[in-house]
């Protein structure tokens, strides 16, 4: 059995005025909150218990087979605490999918993470990113975030500020698999961090970054496998993307991208 868990907590501020009265996750795209994309592609690949860590305009977060849960410290946190909040899940009982809540992807990028993941952490990273980043910014590596792979095709380097373009073999889109011989360890090295003062990529501990994490994981041992896709997803990080992804629904031009949205 497979449970998944949606991160919505956050205020969506690049989002702005979309996300004045809503979460970032509920802002439709075609009509449609980002939220029911996801859930519709659950469903598609047989997951049907979806977690999604509520926090800011909770009460707003109202999609059809959620069960929410709600990270009281949104507003000074970041993903991986709200991550915890859900800790209980990670008990060694099921495999767990972690996707962040302002991305749209189709059925057969979940169905491959599903069906390709290694025996710890595994994550969906696109190799198409920078025909995606074009459309999206002039200049894509100032958004760009550095991601090496090593000779068996696992992830070595993540999240760090790219300086060019060979530091990115890939994006990653913010899909994630922990595997259940491995959930109930996930946590371990971020507990032995709490109460810590020190800075991890310049956040303090209830700020830390995803992919700050996920290095420290890799640093420490943890294989993270990588598992590539051409395209088949979106991120919808501002109001720009939005109005760019919809022009191009518009003009027949988003089935390179992401299916889901043709």
């Amino acid at each position: 059995m497979t449970k998944a868990i949606i991160l919505a907590a956050g205020q969506g501020t690049r989002l702005r005025p979309l996300t004045d009265f809503i979460p970032k996750t509920m802002v439709p795209v075609k009509g449609r909150p980002i939220l029911e994309y996801q859930m519709d592609c659950f469903r598609n690949n047989d997951i049907s218990e979806v977690y999604v860590v509520a926090g800011y305009k909770e009460d707003k977060l109202v999609v059809e087979g959620i069960r929410k849960k709600l990270n009281p410290a949104y507003d000074r946190t970041n993903m991986v605490a709200s991550l915890y909040v859900l800790k209980d899940l990670f008990d060694g009982s099921s495999d767990i999918v972690i996707s962040y809540g302002d991305i749209i992807f189709d059925d057969a990028v979940l169905a491959k993470l599903l069906k390709e993941h290694g025996d710890q952490i595994s994550m969906i990273y696109d190799l198409n990113w920078l025909k995606l980043w074009s459309h999206r910014m002039e200049d894509p590596l100032s958004d760009a975030e550095s991601f090496k792979l090593d000779a068996k095709g696992n992830v070595k380097e993540l999240g760090k500020k790219a300086s060019n373009e060979a530091d990115v073999e890939g994006q990653y889109i913010g899909l994630i698999h922990v595997s259940a011989d491995f959930s109930d360890k996930f946590f371990a090295l971020y507990e032995s961090l709490s109460g810590s003062d020190q800075l991890f990529d310049g956040k303090d501990f209830d700020n830390m970054y995803m992919t700050s994490y996920l290095q420290m994981q890799i640093d420490k041992g943890t294989i993270l496998s990588g598992i590539p896709i051409e395209g088949g997803w979106v991120e919808v990080d501002s109001v720009e993307d939005k109005e760019i992804y919809e022009k191009m629904i518009e003009d027949g031009k988003m089935s390179v991208f992401c299916k889901t949205l043709v």
